[in-house]
């Protein structure tokens, strides 16, 4: 049973990850203001232009991958916080909502691990999602190797007792 102790405790814990996730995410906004506001203020020739480029960087693309999974787990986890904090919910409804807060967690930080050691074992940069028994990786590198492809998914599925389904992707 929930008592009103955890309650806050995960009201205050959603707080704080949605008000991250707009921190993380403040800088991206301003940065297309900027880039609006310095289309305007281009020359005749350069407007004649199909469209606009913009160089994205890699750690750009992996960071607006992660962002992306941020705001998907947040908005997943104020459902499950809504559901809690609802009066009318039954007992079983509260604790699978409290069943998924956890599991969006230990996602997370199993997500995390896999960086790290992609990051320490093998030198890459990556990002890893976990979705069931899929698991998608986005490395940043610009050769497209079989063999490191393969040494990737062996290094994640050495983590795993099931068979899981890794797919490896890489990004200029």
């Amino acid at each position: 049973m929930i008592n009103k102790q955890k309650l806050w405790f995960l009201t205050l814990f959603s707080l704080i990850l949605v008000l991250s996730v707009y921190y993380i995410t403040m800088p991206s906004e301003l940065l297309t203001t900027t880039t609006n506001t310095k289309d305007k203020t281009t020359t005749k020739a350069e407007n004649t232009k199909a469209s606009a480029s913009v160089n994205v960087s890699e750690e750009d693309v992996l960071t607006a991958l992660q962002v992306e999974a941020d705001e998907e787990r947040a908005a997943l986890a104020a459902e499950y916080n809504e559901i809690l904090t609802n009066k009318d919910a039954t007992t079983e409804e509260k604790s699978n909502a409290y069943d998924g807060l956890k599991q969006i967690d230990e996602i997370k930080a199993k997500e995390e691990s896999l960086e790290k050691k992609l990051k320490n074992d093998m030198k890459l940069e990556s990002f890893i999602k976990i979705d069931g028994n899929n698991i998608s990786v986005t490395v940043k590198k610009k050769d497209h190797d079989y063999s490191l492809a393969n040494d990737v998914m062996r290094l994640i599925q050495k983590e795993y007792e099931n068979k899981v389904y890794v797919s490896v992707k890489f990004q200029k």
